[in-house]
């Protein structure tokens, strides 16, 4: 026995009581009404799987209106609901409008019982599978929905960045390409997101993929799909990442590690807006807002026959520059508070603060990684702290990229007391360790300071 409701709606109780003795064996629950008009006040009608509805129910007509209209209500109070019609004039005009309407199927009086338990019971499956597909396309959605929000925030109230999150939204209400450029760890991929959040395509996926850790081998593999067999490893079908990033964004990342020969399969694939699985023939159509990003110069890599020109100028509709820290000195005091608290929270250290002297240090520092290394640096420190207070000596940063970025030097002396200095502050004035880092004995250090006062 099915566990499952039917409702049999009909006039003539006489197909009423036969229905109901035959369907009793075969479903759960089975309910009957001999008068239409019950249906608008009927409770419960959307927890039935199938109604068997007349088309028929005033002496002398035959048209079926009467049942269309009735199929119409039914709908409106339970659209999920599995419609058989049966009827005993039927024709095909009158089964197509039926369908037309809404109706799942047709059924002609008198019926064959073993036709109609047939019929009955494949509505009922399609109905089951249509609230399936539903349930799992709403948790799609919502999957969706997280997935998209769960991003970092984009903090900043430098004029650079304003200035830029401006740009981003006003060019997110287009389908154009956007590139963007900027250092490693400047968060480039985030504003990619934000991008997409305020597009039209917010309640589709995000699909981010790092082209730098793809090798050319599975390039067109990853990006296209490919059929089972394919290749050796190729034990089942699968989609690439721009059939899944159908109707979204598809972000691909660090652009400029591909390859020529990757690049023009790219090129091909974004051009025409189809992809052909490795090992298929077949063209599959694909709708979706292509966002690239890089750290190189890529017109520097077009001049030097790196980098196809034609592509450039499909992934540049919109370039947007993302700063790096060092070009938004008052965000950083921001961005070092939230992830304070963010680390604060997950280490259960909830009393955390950072006193004034490290907050110069970290103003001071040019952040060679960016927003990355100084999220790494927060998360180090919180740790590793042993007091509620975080000194200068809780943040260890790396002084000798720095003096690569920030200072210039126009003579040797000056380089020469630039990179002891530097030295001395990494190793918290030890100078043993200064020195050997410098490659020159402790006295040797002693003599060099004294020179540089």
């Amino acid at each position: 026995m099915i566990q499952g409701k039917v409702l049999i709606i009909d006039d003539n109780k006489s197909v009423l009581s036969a229905l109901e003795i035959m369907l009793q064996m075969e479903f759960k629950t089975v309910e009957i009404l001999s008068n239409p008009n019950q249906i608008k006040s009927y409770d419960g009608l959307d927890q039935f799987d199938v109604v068997l509805l007349d088309m028929n129910f005033s002496a002398g007509l035959n048209s079926g209106n009467e049942g269309l209209f009735w199929l119409k209500q039914i709908l409106k109070k339970a659209p999920q609901v599995g419609v058989i019609m049966m009827t005993a004039y039927g024709s095909i005009e009158l089964a197509v409008n039926a369908l037309k309407e809404g109706a799942m199927d047709f059924v002609l009086k008198p019926w064959n019982n073993q036709k109609l338990i047939a019929t009955i019971k494949n509505v009922y499956r399609l109905r089951k599978s249509n609230l399936q597909i539903d349930q799992l396309e709403e948790k799609g959605r919502n999957l969706t929905q997280v997935i998209n929000q769960s991003t970092n925030q984009i903090i900043g109230a430098s004029k650079a960045v304003q200035q830029m999150l401006r740009t981003t939204k006003k060019v997110a209400k287009t389908d154009a390409n956007v590139l963007f450029t900027g250092e490693n760890g400047t968060g480039k991929e985030l504003i990619a997101r934000a991008l997409h959040l305020n597009s039209k395509r917010n309640k589709e996926v995000f699909i981010s993929v790092d082209l730098g850790s793809i090798s050319e081998s599975l390039f067109e593999s990853e990006l296209f799909g490919h059929v089972k067999g394919a290749f050796t490893d190729a034990k089942e079908d699968r989609l690439g990442k721009f059939e899944v990033a159908h109707r979204g964004t598809l972000f691909l990342d660090e652009i400029g590690n591909l390859s020529i020969q990757m690049q023009a399969k790219l090129l091909t694939a974004i051009q025409s807006r189809e992809v052909v699985r490795v090992g298929a023939n077949k063209k599959i159509p694909v709708d979706i807002r292509l966002v690239c990003a890089t750290n190189c110069n890529l017109n520097q890599m077009v001049a030097d026959g790196l980098f196809r020109e034609d592509l450039l100028y499909r992934i540049n509709t919109i370039h947007i520059e993302v700063p790096p820290l060092r070009e938004r000195a008052e965000d950083v005091l921001l961005l070092a508070d939230f992830y304070l608290k963010r680390f604060a929270q997950k280490y259960e250290k909830p009393s955390l603060k950072i006193n004034l002297a490290a907050q110069r240090k970290l103003q001071e520092y040019q952040w060679p990684g960016n927003i990355r290394e100084l999220q790494h640096t927060l998360e180090r420190a919180v740790i590793l702290s042993e007091t509620a207070i975080l000194a200068p000596s809780d943040f260890m940063l790396n002084h000798g990229s720095q003096a690569k970025l920030n200072l210039e030097v126009d003579t040797l002396e000056e380089m020469e007391r630039l990179m002891i200095q530097k030295a001395l502050e990494k190793h918290d004035g030890n100078y043993s360790a200064a020195a050997n880092q410098l490659g020159i004995t402790r006295q040797t250090l002693y003599n060099k300071i004294k020179k540089h006062d």
